[in-house]
């Protein structure tokens, strides 16, 4: 089942489309490409050519669904992506490549292929660093607030899985103390029968769960005895008719058939947020609480994230990063009240330290250090390149989503041939991120050949390659 990839992407479609060439949605590096003709445009133009450029960004994905292999479909996006320099269709096309790049593992990548720009805005409540708040660390606040409620909503930046990484750290610790149902976007209903039969996540599940850390959210929630729940509806449209029919499935199949039931959600953007306008109407947490009566824990994750320049950060984040020092996702408390940048329309907001990298790896895909980094180099691809190296539980089979993926190139495309021919492969290195257990590894090429293939064991502090 093909799901409308588009209306996905409405919610920030919506937004771009009222605002002129300036656009706060923008990465950043191709800002400065802008040409005077673009900023003269009238809202109708640049409206029209961001449609033609959605229209367009769909027809290639089409087109790279087709290729054999995520590697091959991302190749194809990316190819398309480096041919075409307009200006609304890199805009918007971006989004639909920096999905293509989580699932490869390319975090990095696709943060700078789509960021959102997080500016103050009128309803920001004043920042925490003038009141007696109190940092304290998200998870151990999460708890805290989700004691006595039925259902708690955590948004999500689809191009940005360090949104994803706290929900994962999160689950077990909620699961025992008895929340019972676990919902996230795109699932899709038709399939949720055989995950369940499964205990796995596989591409065909829903359209965000091919990245490994979106795979892992639905993978734990199996594992740990969650009853997992499509919310989606498939066709229901856009806008206020998707986000009603959303809240009705969640009240229809979660506490309907069981009002002793809570629910856990993973949700994007806006569709969490409790009150006021939403894409011209209202959002499915707003619908689901006039439909069920239950008020949600709203928890806010995408505004107070750091982007690939500076000054796309929201203008509270720089100094809250310099006093907390923090290296792991925190909250601000107050008299056992959370903070909120946004006050009406979420419960809570967290913040993400910027982190570093290794190999071109962010550290925070160890989810707060219980997944261990096993070192991947590019003998594995045997003079390949680029190659896709993944790393799959061993109880599961090939079409499984990878527990993760990283992508090993030579060199920059721009480098003479001649330089690549001498280029040293062993230097070519990255690294996966795994819970300890066993997995099985592999390299694959462009054209989907299996490079190298092996088992291989995790342990709490070591790991061996069999």
């Amino acid at each position: 089942m093909k799901r409308r990839i588009r209306s996905c992407l409405l919610p920030i479609a919506a937004v771009l489309l009222t605002m002129n060439c300036g656009s706060l949605l923008a990465d950043s590096t191709h800002r400065s490409q802008e040409s005077p003709t673009v900023r003269e445009m009238t809202p109708a133009e640049w409206k029209r050519l961001q449609l033609a450029a959605a229209d367009k960004s769909e027809e290639i994905m089409r087109r790279a669904q087709t290729q054999s292999g995520l590697l091959a479909q991302y190749l194809t996006m990316q190819s398309a992506y480096d041919a075409n320099k307009e200006r609304a269709f890199r805009l918007i096309f971006g989004q639909y490549l920096s999905w293509f790049q989580t699932w490869i593992g390319d975090y990095e990548g696709a943060a700078k292929s789509f960021s959102i720009a997080q500016p103050a805005q009128a309803d920001d409540a004043p920042s925490p660093l003038t009141g007696d708040w109190q940092v304290r660390r998200a998870d151990e606040a999460v708890l805290d607030l989700a004691k006595d409620r039925k259902a708690i909503f955590f948004n999500e930046a689809h191009s940005a899985p360090i949104t994803r990484t706290l929900t994962v750290a999160l689950l077990a610790r909620l699961r025992a103390q008895g929340f019972t149902h676990f919902s996230a976007e795109t699932l899709y209903a038709s399939e949720i029968e055989n995950l369940h039969k499964r205990g796995y996540p596989i591409a065909k599940d829903g359209f965000y769960v091919q990245e490994p850390i979106y795979g892992e959210m639905v993978r734990a929630a199996l594992k740990l005895g969650f009853t997992v729940v499509a919310y989606d509806v498939e066709d229901a449209g856009t806008g206020d008719a998707r986000e009603r029919a959303g809240a009705q499935a969640l009240f229809d199949r979660v506490f309907k058939r069981d009002p002793k039931a809570r629910l856990i959600v993973n949700a994007g953007f806006g569709h969490i947020q409790k009150s006021g306008v939403y894409l011209g109407g209202s959002s499915m947490a707003t619908f689901f609480k006039k439909i069920s009566g239950i008020d949600p824990l709203c928890i806010e994750q995408t505004m107070l994230i750091a982007h690939p320049d500076a000054d796309q950060d929201h203008p509270y984040y720089g100094p809250v990063m310099q006093a907390s020092h923090s290296t792991v996702p925190f909250v601000f408390v107050r008299s056992g009240k959370a903070w909120s940048l946004k006050p009406q329309l979420y419960d809570v907001s967290v913040f993400f330290p910027r982190g570093g990298t290794h190999e071109g790896r962010p550290n925070w895909v160890d989810i707060d250090a219980t997944r261990r980094a096993y070192p991947v180099g590019g003998e594995l691809c045997r003079k390949q390149f680029p190659c896709l190296i993944e790393a799959r539980y061993e109880n599961e089979d090939d079409s499984s989503v990878a527990a993760d993926r990283t992508l090993l190139n030579v060199v920059d495309p721009d480098t003479p041939l001649s330089e690549r021919l001498t280029t040293n492969f062993a230097n070519v290195q990255s690294r996966l991120y795994l819970f300890p257990g066993k997995f099985h590894l592999t390299a694959i090429d462009r054209h989907g050949r299996v490079q190298y293939s092996a088992s291989m064991t995790i342990g709490q502090e070591d790991r061996k390659v069999h």
